[in-house]
């Protein structure tokens, strides 16, 4: 088989190195893999890059002043589709459209006419609302019969001057319910039940959760403590960007003010919020890691990972700690929960309740949860998520 997968990037960032490894995946079966991006840092063997800085520029300036996203980029989309014209791909499988690079309207209606089998994977809301990737912090429902005046139009890749929501989504709903065979995969229970609430009626739908790779994200050996001085104390790990999120920056403080006695490490700290985290006396504020090694250390490392989101289709970092042997902490919001064995993998605590939050930070840290690592390791390994790619394209 020759399966065309389209995402936004190649072999970095998390859908990125998935679309990678399912190529690879693709290759130990016998198959051909093909890819078209908008960015890599590698040499792509039988790959596309659509478009250019110059075009992703105006693309993103459309989406702005029109209000519409994934609507410019028609020549560059024209030049990509006489490509696909060429390698005849059995089966093209989207992942992330929405990155002011490609033409949704042209490509769709060129797998209609082509009538080519395709699988569209629902790492966000995007393809089956008309705007946005999240709607459940507006608590907002309009995509399942039609939007406009949207709650979001000025906070999600901010419209400048209209609001187009609404024929957007009857754009997407009449174009992609014109696909003979399409099926539909969520990263998770939770998002494969909100599209089935949707306007658009694929062939199936399924659920495969992304894995991670478990050679990497195991226990182990670091010297991450004695490199930052922490000796005896019980370590929270955090994500800064959700701590420092404006629904929980309050009570974060609190949290931490609290609990003095507690080291705090911050992941991803930057201009925006480095004064923030650098005011407190127990916290360790690091960059964004890119080294994937050193992060399975920094798990390791650390006696919990505390999840403090609010939108997430499938946090891949709860997988990533859990593989890591450190139990996780997460509102019960999305798809984050699905990951958890509440009890033995960590905790789950109502969206916002920072009692609970506290709660149960300290509970671990004087009743630390012990779990079969190998069993958790063989739900989460990416290889068996991909080969159930490689199924749902041979079906």
């Amino acid at each position: 088989m020759k399966i065309l997968q389209i995402n936004a990037n190649y072999g970095f960032g998390s859908t990125g190195i998935i679309v990678k490894d399912i190529g690879e995946t693709l290759i130990k079966n016998g198959h051909e893999p093909y890819f078209a991006y908008q960015s890599t840092n590698e040499q792509v063997e039988n790959g596309y890059k659509i478009g250019n800085k110059l075009g992703w520029k105006w693309h993103a300036l459309h989406a702005r002043l029109f209000g519409k996203q994934a609507y410019a980029s028609k020549l560059a989309t024209k030049k990509f589709l006489k490509w696909v014209d060429k390698i005849k791909p059995d089966v093209i499988h989207f992942h992330n459209l929405h990155s002011n690079y490609v033409n949704l309207n042209l490509i769709l209606d060129y797998i209609a006419k082509n009538k080519i089998k395709t699988v569209a994977t629902l790492h966000d809301c995007w393809f089956f609302t008309g705007k946005c990737t999240h709607y459940v912090e507006e608590k907002c429902d309009k995509w399942q019969s039609t939007c406009g005046k949207c709650p979001r139009n000025k906070k999600e890749v901010k419209s400048l001057f209209f609001d187009a929501t609404s024929k957007v989504l009857n754009d997407k709903v009449s174009r992609f319910n014109k696909i003979e065979d399409l099926t539909i995969v969520g990263c998770s229970e939770w998002i494969a039940g909100e599209v089935k609430k949707s306007k658009i009626k694929p062939k199936k739908v399924d659920v495969i959760r992304n894995g991670v790779d478990t050679t990497i994200f195991n226990e182990k050996e670091s010297s991450f403590r004695k490199d930052n001085g922490i000796t005896h104390e019980f370590v929270v790990l955090g994500l800064a960007s959700k701590w420092y999120d404006g629904k929980n920056r309050e009570q974060v403080e609190k949290l931490i003010n609290d609990n003095l006695g507690i080291k705090f490490v911050m992941l991803g700290v930057n201009d925006n919020n480095k004064e923030f985290f650098n005011s407190f006396e127990n916290v360790i504020s690091l960059g964004f890691i890119k080294d994937r090694e050193l992060l399975a250390e920094i798990y390791s490392a650390c006696d919990v990972f505390v999840n403090l989101t609010h939108a997430d289709t499938l946090p891949t970092v709860n997988m990533e700690s859990i593989c890591s042997g450190t139990p996780v902490i997460t509102f019960d919001s999305c798809g984050s929960p699905e990951l958890i064995e509440d009890g033995v993998t960590g905790y789950i605590v109502k969206e916002g309740d920072f009692i609970a939050i506290n709660e149960k930070i300290n509970y671990i840290k004087n009743n630390p949860l012990s779990f079969d690592l190998s069993k958790q390791q063989a739900k989460f390994d990416k290889n068996e998520a991909y080969e159930k790619y490689v199924e749902i394209y041979k079906n």
